[in-house]
C-alpha cells in the first residue's frame, strides 16, 4: 500500500504541555482525492484544495467545541506527531469514502474529503485498501501569480514530490500558518472561505522565504523525501514581518 504522509516539527498548539510526542499514541489524518479516470484535477488545485479540506476541519465544531465529536481525536493527534495521508479514489471507491464521517471540499477542478484522525493502525477498511502510488497530477497551465493579500504556500523547489505528498505537505504548511493566527484572524480567514494560493518560488527566493521567520514544514522523512528537508513555508500576511 503506496501513501504519501506529512509530520510536524516538535512544536504545535499543545507545546506548553511536557509531552513526549514519540511516545503519545499515534494518529493520522485521513484525506482522499477524487480521480476519476477521464478527469484527474489539476495538480495546483489539488493542493490548494487539500490545504483548504484541512483548514475546514480544523475550524469545523466538531473538532473546536469542548464536547465535539472530533475534538478528542484532533486533540490526541495533534499532541502526537502530526501525520497526514492522502490516498485517491474513483468511482465506487469515492462514494464509499463519502459515506463516512468527514467533509468534501471542492475546488475548481479537485475534490477533496478529509476525515477525523484515525489511529495509525486503525483505519477504517475502506480507507485503508485506497491508494495514491502510480499516480501523477499535472497542471494544464501554469497558475497565475498568487495574490499576496491573500496565504501563500510557498513549495519548496529543490525537493521532488509524488501529487499525495505535496497534497500532505501543503495541508501541514496550512495548519502551521492556522496555529500561529489569533482567533480573530482565523475567524476572518475561515469567513473567506480559506482563500489561499500554492505556488513554486524561484530558486534564488527559496533561501529568502525560508529564513523569513514564516511557519516552515520540515519532514520528518517517513516517505520519499530526506527527514528535516524544508518543504513549505506557509506565508500568511498576518504573519509577514
Amino acid at each position: 500500500m503506496n501513501s504519501s504522509s506529512a509530520d510536524a516539527p516538535e512544536s504545535g498548539p499543545f507545546e506548553h504541555e511536557a509531552i513526549d510526542r514519540d511516545a503519545a499514541p499515534q494518529y493520522v489524518l485521513p484525506l482522499v482525492v477524487r480521480m476519476e479516470r477521464d478527469a484527474p484535477p489539476s495538480r495546483t488545485d489539488a493542493l490548494e484544495t487539500a490545504a483548504r479540506a484541512v483548514l475546514t476541519l480544523l475550524s469545523d465544531e466538531r473538532a473546536t467545541a469542548e464536547d465535539g465529536e472530533w475534538t478528542a481525536l484532533v486533540r490526541d493527534w495533534q499532541d502526537a506527531r502530526i501525520r497526514k495521508v492522502v490516498r485517491r479514489a474513483r468511482g465506487a471507491e469515492w462514494r464509499r469514502a463519502e459515506a463516512l464521517p468527514g467533509i468534501t471540499v471542492t475546488g475548481t477542478t479537485a475534490e477533496v474529503r478529509v476525515f477525523p484522525p484515525v489511529p495509525l493502525d486503525g483505519w477504517p477498511k475502506d480507507l485503508a485498501r485506497l491508494q495514491v502510488g502510480g499516480t501523477e497530477l499535472d497542471d494544464p497551465e501554469a497558475p497565475a501569480p498568487a495574490d499576496p493579500r491573500w496565504p501563500v504556500l510557498w513549495m519548496s523547489p529543490e525537493v521532488a514530490m509524488s501529487a499525495g505528498k505535496a497534497m500532505a505537505q501543503a495541508g501541514h504548511g496550512a495548519q502551521l500558518a492556522w496555529w500561529e493566527l489569533s482567533d480573530d484572524e482565523r475567524d476572518s480567514w475561515r469567513k473567506a472561505g480559506f482563500p489561499l494560493a500554492v505556488r513554486t518560488p524561484a530558486a534564488a527566493a527559496w533561501p529568502r522565504l525560508v529564513a523569513a521567520g514564516l511557519p516552515v514544514v520540515r519532514d520528518a522523512g517517513f516517505t520519499e523525501i530526506a527527514p528535516g528537508s524544508c518543504t513549505v513555508v506557509a506565508d500568511h500576511p498576518a504573519l509577514r514581518g
